[in-house]
């Protein structure tokens, strides 16, 4: 407690937690019924689940393009705003391109609908969301704050608009998309005008020819891809958070709302149910961390794919509101304990002036490299044999990828090429 109240003080923490908050918040409001919003025959387009298969599909090809850009950019750039206020720019145009752009398109032209929505998606959230939080890790390591501290602001500000997306949604989901554009535009104002004096003198530090050892070269990115053991953790990720996200994002609210008497009842409970998991998981991100100096990097992480698969699994057994709904809270604990642990891991066992490009190409493009090829297959799966049926598949290949896991994850003490972690 005493260590949260010191971090208050600190401006450089106080201001990253505002950043992730807007973010989170602009990407949630619509982002947490964007598959409804694609299927629904009422407030939606009614797209077929193959349909949303090549959406998500096609989304994901453009955005682990632009991960691979934003993240040696942002290399490049170490702390500088430029790459943050360019997405932010994006997403306070969110509102008027879902109104008068990505939905026409998508009814009247999806081909069209499926490259230009991709482009801005990917721009604007999808391959956004691994700089911010990459940046806020970098932030956290120079200007002595808590990542997961920080990081769980953004999941309140997730868990504050679920609360009322639902209702939104029902009513109109234009309401959802302005919402986005208006948390879009604080995010925008947020970054152009408040900067803490620490970042101020950190970056005339960075720009003085003494500091250009601290700014990675071209040649030391591209040799990340000559590791094999990044290769080994990128198959891991291709089979555990890909999945997962494919699960989560692409059938799991539709497979919820289903359960309900009425898809507006449905929708409803879904976002009120949305805001509750978000709160307890913004909890658990800054209990994590201590959990982390309990038992490890490596354990961490490993308990966080037992728990991913326990929840996809137990959900293809479930078939009630109420059980369903306690299943969804496991997300709470296993998402913060595979997000943090994987972070950690990589500024641990790598170097650490490469953070950005390896959680970009580690982590988030290996995870959407997946998704590309994942999603349409899924997506016609579940047409044919239904959620329950792929709910059990799914598990099982995480629980294989668990395997694989034990096996290929360096223990903490093991090969440490960048900061040390020292259990407590």
């Amino acid at each position: 407690m005493s260590k949260f109240k010191q971090s208050l003080k600190n401006s450089s923490y106080l201001q990253s937690s505002l950043t992730l908050f807007l973010f989170f918040a602009s990407w949630g409001i619509w982002w947490s019924f964007f598959q409804l919003w694609l299927t629904s025959e009422t407030n939606g387009l009614g797209l077929s689940g193959s349909a949303v298969g090549k959406v998500f599909s096609v989304n994901s090809l453009v955005t682990l393009i632009l991960m691979f850009i934003y993240g040696t950019l942002q290399d490049k750039l170490v702390i500088k705003r430029h790459l943050l206020i360019f997405t932010s720019c994006v997403s306070s145009l969110v509102g008027p391109f879902f109104i008068y752009i990505y939905g026409p398109l998508l009814k009247n032209n999806f081909t069209v609908g499926l490259g230009v929505g991709a482009l801005f998606l990917s721009a604007g959230y999808l391959s956004a969301v691994g700089i911010f939080e990459a940046v806020s890790e970098r932030f956290s390591r120079l200007f002595d704050f808590e990542y997961g501290q920080a990081r769980a602001w953004g999941s309140l500000g997730y868990a504050v608009v679920a609360l009322v997306a639902g209702f939104l949604f029902v009513k109109n989901p234009a309401l959802n998309f302005w919402a986005g554009s208006f948390f879009g535009i604080l995010l925008l104002l947020n970054l152009l005008f408040w900067k803490p004096k620490k970042e101020r003198e950190e970056n005339e530090t960075l720009a003085n020819e003494e500091a250009e050892a601290s700014v990675p070269s071209i040649k030391e990115m591209l040799s990340l891809l000559k590791s094999s053991h990044l290769w080994a953790i990128i198959i891991f990720i291709m089979f555990t958070w890909t999945f997962y996200n494919v699960f989560d994002q692409q059938m799991f609210p539709g497979f919820y709302t289903s359960l309900f008497s009425t898809a507006a009842l449905g929708e409803k409970t879904y976002g009120t149910l949305n805001a509750v998991q978000v709160f307890c998981e913004a909890l658990m991100l800054g209990i994590v961390p201590m959990i982390m100096k309990k038992i490890g990097v490596r354990n961490t992480l490993l308990t966080g794919v037992a728990l991913m698969a326990i929840r996809i699994g137990l959900c293809g057994f479930a078939s009630t509101p109420m059980l369903v709904s306690g299943i969804k809270m496991l997300h709470a604990i296993e998402v913060p304990m595979f997000i943090l642990p994987m972070f950690r891991y990589f500024t641990l066992h790598f170097d650490i002036k490469l953070s950005a490009t390896l959680y970009m190409i580690g982590f988030q493009i290996a995870a959407q490299i997946g998704q590309v090829i994942l999603s349409t297959p899924l997506g016609i799966l579940r047409d044919n044999v239904g959620y329950s049926t792929t709910f059990k598949i799914i598990s099982g290949i995480v629980i294989l990828a668990a395997g694989y896991a034990f096996v290929i994850l360096k223990k903490d003490d093991e090969d440490v090429q960048g900061d040390p972690f020292i259990r407590s």
